[in-house]
């Protein structure tokens, strides 16, 4: 019975201490852009700029918000975020600067548009 009750209390506490992502709050900088995760490689994108995004808890808690919204896996979603920004490593691969996101203020309901648009057009024979 000591052991259920110990069990129990060991449960509880550790689900109790569990921080929900949705509501951290950041003094960092707030920037504006449209977020892309795709290939285990995540960027936002504004209107003067393109950050890589570390890829952590944070960006897949965003990663999961957006994933909701899309309807194509390659879809940007409008978001406000909060963020340390830092220069990549000398000598690694990727974007000049990357963010490393503290906060998610909010998401947009739908997709940004796409800034250019393929059609498919079957040609048809005569």
């Amino acid at each position: 019975m000591k052991k259920l009750i110990l069990l129990l209390v060991i449960t509880t506490s550790v689900f109790a201490c569990k921080e929900d992502l949705g509501e951290r709050t950041s003094n960092d900088p707030q920037y504006e852009g449209e977020f892309i995760y795709v290939d285990g490689g995540a960027v936002l994108k504004g209107d003067n700029f393109i950050y890589g995004v570390t890829i952590d808890e944070m960006s897949n808690y965003l990663k999961e918000r957006v994933g909701t919204i899309k309807k194509d896996d390659f879809d940007m979603v409008p978001v406000v975020v909060k963020g340390s920004l830092k220069n990549k490593p000398q000598g690694a691969e990727g974007w000049d600067e990357i963010l490393t996101i503290t906060q998610v203020v909010s998401v947009s309901e739908t997709p940004s548009e796409a800034d250019i648009k393929i059609e498919d057009k079957k040609e048809t024979t005569n």
